[in-house]
């Protein structure tokens, strides 16, 4: 699986932005996707994971409530509408497949990345 990521940008804090993962080559559709972050200096960082249906999804503790991870199976894309946007959300977000159904928070059940798109939030 090939994951493209898109739809980053700059946004002043406070406001909201839009970002999606597309697959090409095999579909993710029965593959748990999850969003992780990296900001500069830190440690990649899980952000938001949703299961094969749709059904089941996880949240980082520092981002629930303001951002929410949801996915089209007929379009083959999982998207992260993040509201509220702090300058601490600055980061390049991955998305990412893991190898089962069910999403988790662990980033070494994650096995396809796609190249990250940067979210830059200004003061």
């Amino acid at each position: 699986v090939q994951l493209q990521a898109s739809g980053g940008g700059l946004v002043q804090a406070g406001g909201s932005l839009n970002i999606s993962c597309a697959s090409s080559g095999r579909t993710f559709s029965n593959n748990a996707v999850a969003w992780f972050r990296q900001a500069p200096g830190k440690e990649r960082e899980f952000v938001a994971s949703i299961s094969w249906s749709g059904g089941v999804t996880y949240y980082a503790d520092s981002v629930k409530g303001r951002f929410t991870i949801a996915r089209d199976r007929t379009k083959n894309t999982v998207s992260l509408r993040m509201n509220s946007l702090k300058p601490e959300d600055t980061a390049v977000y991955y998305c990412a497949a893991a190898r089962t159904s069910y999403g988790s928070r662990r980033l070494n059940d994650y096995t396809a990345w796609g190249q990250g798109t940067l979210v830059t939030v200004s003061q």
